[in-house]
C-alpha cells in the first residue's frame, strides 16, 4: 500500500487506466478472432466487418494498448487473408 497521498491517488489512477486498456486490448482481440474465423469460413461479409477491425486496431495505438508496429502487422497479416477470398 502506498504511503502518500500522491502515491494513492496515482495507484487508483493506474488500476482505472489498468482496466480501461483491458477492455479496448479484449474487444479488439475478439474482432480479430472473428474476422479470422470469417476468412476460414469464405464468408462474402468480410468486407463490411473488416472495416471495424480495423478502426479498432487504430484506436488501440491510439490510446497505446498496443504499439504501432504491431498494429501494423496485425492489419497486413488480416488484409492478406481478406484478399486472398478473392
Amino acid at each position: 500500500m502506498p504511503n502518500k497521498k500522491s502515491a494513492e491517488k496515482e495507484l487508483r489512477k493506474a488500476i482505472k487506466r489498468n482496466t480501461a486498456n483491458k477492455k479496448i486490448a479484449s474487444k479488439l482481440k475478439s474482432l480479430v478472432k472473428s474476422s479470422l474465423k470469417q476468412v476460414q469460413a469464405g464468408d462474402k461479409k468480410i468486407k463490411e466487418d473488416y472495416v471495424k477491425t480495423i478502426q479498432a486496431i487504430d484506436k488501440a495505438v491510439k490510446s497505446g494498448v498496443i504499439k504501432k508496429n504491431n498494429a501494423a502487422r496485425k492489419k497486413s497479416r488480416l488484409m492478406s487473408k481478406v484478399n486472398s477470398l478473392k
